[in-house]
């Protein structure tokens, strides 16, 4: 686990220092940019959805440093920590003097999971449980190991995820990128694939009606807001224990709703016997 620096105010200027310090020096060394980290998290989430998208296929030449400052309007810097991280994730890869070019992707086991569909609530218990097995490592892997634009899109994730459900709004999506995102801050690749290979059932309160007929349960959009928010700030303090309990908190927590759940509809059940 990485030691985080003290967060000390930066002292007061006074009239003999008329000088400003430059804005880096004013940061402890260490603390984070979010403002940089959150330009870097947004080149690498356009670039990658082009690669993934098939806008840029495998062995397109990216384009020049001097054209990604233009189109994306940031520093070289930024630039070139975006491109990094897309190599990390085996995107794409440099040729000393020629370019960056996009890398083939591996086909995804096509027989490494066979999930049967939903068919009753324990179904998603299941399914939760077996996240849990997974993601509550990837957390403390992903506190570990994220670099500071990893840690950006995963702090960008949350906060989509928390304004879409403060207004009642569909948020599974975003609730299914956050997830996927801590998957890749583990730079393990197998994680992000596991998930994937999942796909959007690890989100399944909007799969519970069409599955069983059942209405889905009032969405508590505070306490999911929260729990991705503990999760979300372990990550960013590197506090490794503190990220796989919440993820454990979070997990666990959802199979326990759906256990009332299940409850409450075996009663009823009855009821109408």
């Amino acid at each position: 686990m990485r030691a985080r620096p003290d967060r000390a105010l930066f002292p007061a200027q006074t009239d003999a220092a008329p000088l400003r310090a430059p804005a880096d020096a004013a940061r402890p060394r260490g603390a984070r940019a979010p403002a940089r980290k959150s330009l870097t998290a947004k080149v690498i989430e356009d670039l990658r959805a082009e690669i993934l998208g098939g806008q840029l296929t495998p062995g397109d030449k990216l384009p020049t440093e001097s054209a990604l400052i233009d189109r994306f309007g940031v520093s070289r810097t930024v630039i070139r920590e975006a491109v990094a991280e897309l190599r990390a994730d085996r995107l794409v890869e440099s040729r000393h003097g020629v370019g960056v070019f996009v890398l083939d992707r591996p086909e995804p086991a096509t027989a490494a999971i066979h999930l049967p569909p939903f068919s009753k609530i324990s179904d998603m218990i299941e399914e939760l449980e077996l996240r849990a097995a997974v993601e509550i490592e990837a957390a403390g892997l992903a506190a570990q190991r994220a670099s500071p634009a990893q840690e950006a899109e995963i702090e960008d994730l949350h906060r989509r995820f928390a304004g879409l459900a403060r207004q009642g709004a569909p948020s599974a999506e975003a609730d299914y990128a956050f997830h996927m995102a801590i998957a890749r801050a583990t730079n393990n690749p197998r994680f992000e694939s596991f998930l994937a290979q999942l796909g959007r059932r690890t989100i399944p309160r909007e799969k519970l009606r069409d599955a069983s007929g059942e209405a889905p349960p009032p969405a508590d959009a505070a306490r999911l807001e929260q729990e991705h928010r503990e999760v979300a700030e372990a990550i960013a303090r590197h506090d490794v224990g503190a990220a796989r309990a919440a993820m454990r908190a979070h997990l666990v927590g959802s199979a326990e709703r759906y256990r009332a759940l299940a409850r409450l509809a075996a009663a009823a059940e009855r009821g109408a016997d």
